[in-house]
């Protein structure tokens, strides 16, 4: 409990508690840094933060987590190669008071069970989670989506990340028992129900995804190399959430088989969400395993962002009974498959899959079963 470990390290009981949500992407990988289509579930696990203010400027702040403090001033926020753990708080702090926020001191003591290195959000989830706390403790006027869109910031301009919108925007407004439709470009959204009848299984591969970040660089600089060459024969597009499967062939002879295939996974992916929602609100949850396992064969082939390990976890789910699909979620090179089980066969599945994996790698993999969440700020 977090609220335990902020009176151990203060000595005294905090003023104000908030959480949010890690997340898991049912479908639409790597779409969103090229304006498309994603459909996330915050899943309930959750990264909290305990807090009260002080009459200063200091931010004392303890992760439970990693079981470290640090002290930092308001008026001086600097990046801690250090305690890097810290650094998804001090850039929320600081581009909150950029923006005109004032902000006290506090004492805050933060951490949760969101698996780090997992491909299921735990940045976010303590990005949104801090503005949450900031918004909470001295109760600011605080818009969701400028929560998102200052989390986003703080990844990709204070901490380095060059991530997408939509891990943010998921841990801020998820809904319990529903996914999230989001259009990455206009940051649209609506709820889609999720069936009660089945349970979203999270399968961590323990592998810890040290490709991700240097080839989701990479990733991005093919799709941009895809979109100019595409825009070169004359069609109007300025991402690939523009280009229709049309446009590749026309496009065929500008763009080399590496692109061509990069290009393909984004505009198909794109196809697939949008057919998802559908198939999804219209209760057709055989059709929506077959396109979640059409998204992996096209990460895994065109992409190429899978692995052994999680080609391996993904192609025994496919084995089990009450399946409906299995793929891999996240950057990739590591980290977790998502599997839409039914809810009476999940047990039995996360058993399965786990012994499997074993006798075939010799690896333990963490199963997890989840349930779609509440974010952080979603409206009561």
């Amino acid at each position: 409990m977090i609220e335990q470990a902020f009176q151990k390290a203060y000595g005294t009981k905090p003023e104000v508690v908030v959480r949010a949500p890690g997340r898991v992407n049912l479908i639409g990988e790597h779409t969103d840094y090229n304006d498309g289509f994603v459909l996330p579930a915050a899943i309930d696990r959750t990264i909290t933060y305990a807090g009260r203010r002080r009459t200063d400027r200091c931010v004392r702040a303890y992760s439970s987590d990693f079981q470290a403090s640090v002290d930092f001033r308001l008026d001086e926020v600097q990046k801690d190669t250090q305690h890097t753990w810290s650094n998804f708080l001090r850039g929320v702090s600081k581009f909150l008071e950029e923006d005109g926020h004032r902000l006290s001191g506090a004492d805050i003591a933060f951490g949760g069970n969101v698996p780090r290195e997992a491909g299921l959000s735990s940045s976010a989830a303590v990005e949104v989670g801090a503005a949450t706390f900031w918004k909470k403790l001295l109760n600011l006027d605080l818009d969701p989506v400028y929560v998102v869109k200052l989390s986003r910031r703080t990844e990709n301009e204070f901490v380095g990340v060059p991530c997408g919108i939509m891990d943010q925007f998921i841990s801020a407004l998820g809904r319990r028992d529903h996914a999230l439709f989001l259009d990455c470009r206009d940051l649209s959204y609506r709820h889609v129900p999720l069936a009660a009848d089945v349970k979203i299984v999270v399968c961590n591969s323990g592998v810890k995804r040290a490709l991700a970040q240097s080839e989701y660089e990479v990733r991005l600089k093919q799709c941009r190399q895809a979109v100019a060459r595409i825009a070169s024969t004359g069609l109007a597009v300025k991402s690939l959430r523009d280009v229709k499967m049309s446009d590749l062939e026309t496009a065929r002879g500008v763009l080399s088989e590496l692109l061509l295939r990069r290009a393909r996974h984004v505009v198909s992916e794109n196809q697939r969400v949008l057919e998802a929602v559908k198939v999804l609100e219209s209760g057709d949850l055989e059709r929506f395993g077959e396109l979640m396992n059409e998204s992996h064969e096209s990460l895994r082939n065109d992409y190429e962002v899978s692995c052994r390990e999680l080609d391996t976890l993904v192609e025994l789910a496919w084995k089990q009974p009450g399946v409906l699909g299995a793929r891999m979620t996240g950057a990739g090179f590591g980290g977790c498959t998502v599997n839409l089980v039914h809810a009476d066969a999940a047990e039995a599945f996360a058993l399965a899959v786990a012994k499997g994996y074993q006798e075939a790698l010799g690896l333990k993999a963490e199963v997890y079963i989840c349930q779609a969440s509440d974010g952080a700020l979603i409206p009561n």
